[in-house]
């Protein structure tokens, strides 16, 4: 790694803010992790069933952030202000009718999607609570995606930032008055989060609204710019399904080993998740930068900034792993007193830790190609590594009985098969294309 470079100034401009906001988001399930852990094995698994889900079904629709970010880069990087604006007003909108189905929807199947997970007979009516509840906030949720990536695309990660800590400052107030001076259980944390998701729904769309009058661009939604955004996410979305394809599964099949199993993968996944997204800081100015630079008919530029991502990644991606692997034997406790889900996410912890590496490279490579808009590439790349590795190794663990670190061994296949398909197309020219608009 040189000592140096033009671009680190602005790839940590970009990038600092942004791994704030990006760690603050996961921190509502982490903190719900925490606090519901206290309760008891029988919440905290609860969590783990309707968490995975929600998390999924959320994550399905980060097209919304990503795809903005992408496109209203390019306009930015071609100077047309007015263009950005009015795709941050439709991305709100889509976000918005999105949202309003999916709550719909999911509290109509709520039932069959905790039984179709594998929660007990102890477990269910905590899952089911959780599930029920959270599930109203879906709209907010999903226009903070929209509004987020508006942002980062016309370059401002620190409003992110400060919107984010905000939103999970209520949320850990509310939960603690909830859960313990309510005494609400397990529905106190959900409606806690719920109420943090529509102050920052509130937040992203004030600003918006401002940057479009300051732009003179439509308040209403345009049928072109909501198809825009719906068809360039849709590859994102086959994406980001097959991703959470992996993370259900996996979380299915833990449910069946053991209630201690579920628990002990639910405390690894949602720390794998925040060091995930914290690391997603550097592939999010990797969006905007390289964005910026295609759109203004810069591939070279685009290449370059792409390179030192990759350098500062690697970088980053060995400190988490050697701190994780530091704080795991202290970590456990705060999530669980029981020694045996404690044992079991020492372990899967320690996996956690040693992926780190490339947990980075595989972050900053998506990165890259979503602002490059290489959308139909990556959706087939995670096709293939997840129903062509992830499927047959979690078979062989699940036949064999090895249990749920098996299982995590199986995701480490995965996430090596990812890190080969996506280094392959990044050695590549194809994805460089150049212009105001993202391939179709």
């Amino acid at each position: 790694m040189t000592r140096r470079s033009p671009y680190d100034a602005e790839i940590w401009r970009l990038a600092l803010p942004a791994f704030g906001a990006l760690a603050a988001e996961p921190l509502y399930v982490l903190v719900d992790t925490a606090i519901v852990g206290q309760l008891g094995t029988r919440p905290l698994a609860g969590l783990a069933v309707s968490g995975t889900v929600l998390v999924a079904a959320f994550s399905l629709f980060n097209f919304l952030a990503y795809s903005t970010t992408a496109a209203v880069a390019r306009r930015v990087g071609a100077g047309d202000r007015r263009g950005a604006a009015a795709l941050g007003i439709d991305g709100a909108w889509l976000a918005l009718g999105i949202g309003l189905v999916l709550t719909v929807v999911g509290l109509a199947a709520s039932s069959w999607i905790v039984d179709a997970m594998g929660a007990s007979a102890n477990v269910r009516p905590d899952a089911l609570d959780y599930l029920r509840i959270s599930l109203v906030g879906a709209p907010f949720m999903l226009v903070g995606f929209a509004g987020a990536g508006y942002l980062r695309g016309v370059q401002d990660t620190a409003s992110t930032l400060v919107i984010a800590v905000a939103a999970n400052v209520v949320n850990v107030l509310l939960e603690v008055l909830f859960v313990y001076g309510f005494d609400w259980g397990i529905s106190g944390s959900a409606l806690s989060t719920v109420f943090a998701q529509i102050c920052a729904a509130a937040a992203f769309v004030v600003i918006i609204v401002r940057s479009a009058r300051r732009a003179r661009a439509p308040l209403r939604p345009t049928r072109a710019g909501v198809q825009q955004t719906a068809v360039v996410g849709g590859p994102l979305m086959v994406r980001t399904a097959s991703l959470f394809v992996v993370f259900i599964a996996t979380t299915s099949l833990a449910a069946r080993i053991s209630d201690d199993a579920v628990a002990a993968h639910q405390i690894a996944y949602q720390v794998f998740l925040f060091l995930a997204l914290s690391m997603d800081a550097l592939a999010i100015a990797a969006q905007a930068m390289i964005g910026r630079s295609l759109g203004a008919v810069d591939a070279p530029g685009a290449r370059a900034v792409a390179r030192r991502m990759l350098e500062w990644g690697a970088l980053v991606g060995v400190g988490f792993g050697v701190v994780l692997a530091a704080v795991t034997p202290s970590l456990v406790t705060v999530f669980s007193d029981d020694a045996g889900v404690q044992d079991l996410a020492m372990q899967l912890l320690w996996i956690v830790a040693a992926l780190q590496p490339l947990n980075a490279i595989v972050f900053v490579l998506d990165g890259v190609l979503i602002g490059a808009g290489d959308q139909r590439f990556l959706a087939l790349a995670m096709i293939v590594a997840t129903f062509g590795v992830y499927a047959p190794a979690a078979a062989i663990a699940t036949i064999a009985d090895g249990g749920i670190v098996a299982l995590w061994c199986a995701l480490v296949l995965w996430f090596m098969a990812r890190a080969v398909g996506l280094s392959a197309r990044y050695l590549g020219e194809r994805w460089q294309v150049t212009g105001s608009a993202i391939p179709s």
